[in-house]
């Protein structure tokens, strides 16, 4: 179950002074090395409680300077963040050996950006944000198939609307973390935090 990390190194030059230029970069190596889905990124959020929460979602793009991804604002997500809108990104690519991890705040995006992406998603994806009122309790999967197939009818031939309770976020970060593998565990992190308009630079201890 252990790896030996030989495949890159992560310097200062390298990572530069710019988190968002090098999360670019290493997203578009990502994607050229045949990552398995890798816009897929880990969301934490945080409940009214206290209480942590991690889920997969993926990123619809880096919009403004901001991660943005789509949900139904009334799931276990929408409401933690209603609640508390600090959010944690992690994105994992393990051909590359490396990671990013992402603090920030979350903010709903405007209800014409979040039409405009509806607007060009599969149909069966528009349909499904209908049929499913996400993270509530349904009798059965049945359920959840007639209702679509339902939908499905109802809606053929016609422009389907975006539902009121889904839509789009963005993360404005305020910290993101560079993680490359390294043998013998001394891993090269990165870090950039950032101050007013700029970012600060840090090497941390693997």
């Amino acid at each position: 179950m252990r790896k030996l990390y030989t495949r890159s190194v992560l310097t200062e030059e390298t990572a530069g002074s710019d988190p968002l230029k090098l999360f670019s970069l290493w997203f578009s190596e990502a994607k050229e090395e045949g990552e398995a889905e890798p816009n897929a990124m880990s969301l934490a959020t945080v409940d009214k409680t206290g209480q942590p929460s991690v889920r997969i979602v993926l990123l619809k793009g880096l919009i403004r300077e901001e991660f943005q991804f789509f949900t139904n604002y009334d799931s276990d997500k929408g409401q933690d963040i209603a609640a508390n809108n600090h959010v944690a990104l992690n994105f994992f690519w393990p051909k590359l050996e490396r990671q990013i991890r992402i603090e920030g705040r979350a903010t709903r995006i405007s209800k014409e950006e979040s039409e405009s992406y509806f607007a060009v998603r599969p149909r069966e994806s528009q349909i499904g944000a209908h049929a499913s009122n996400q993270s509530s309790v349904v009798p059965s999967r049945e359920y959840l198939e007639e209702k679509f197939v339902s939908l499905t009818k109802e809606w053929e031939g016609k422009e389907i609307p975006k539902p009121e309770n889904w839509g789009g976020y963005s993360v404005s970060p305020t910290k993101i973390e560079f993680w490359q593998g390294r043998v013998g565990r001394l891993h090269d992190r990165i870090s950039f935090e950032r101050i007013e308009s700029s970012w600060k630079r840090s090497r941390l201890s693997p």
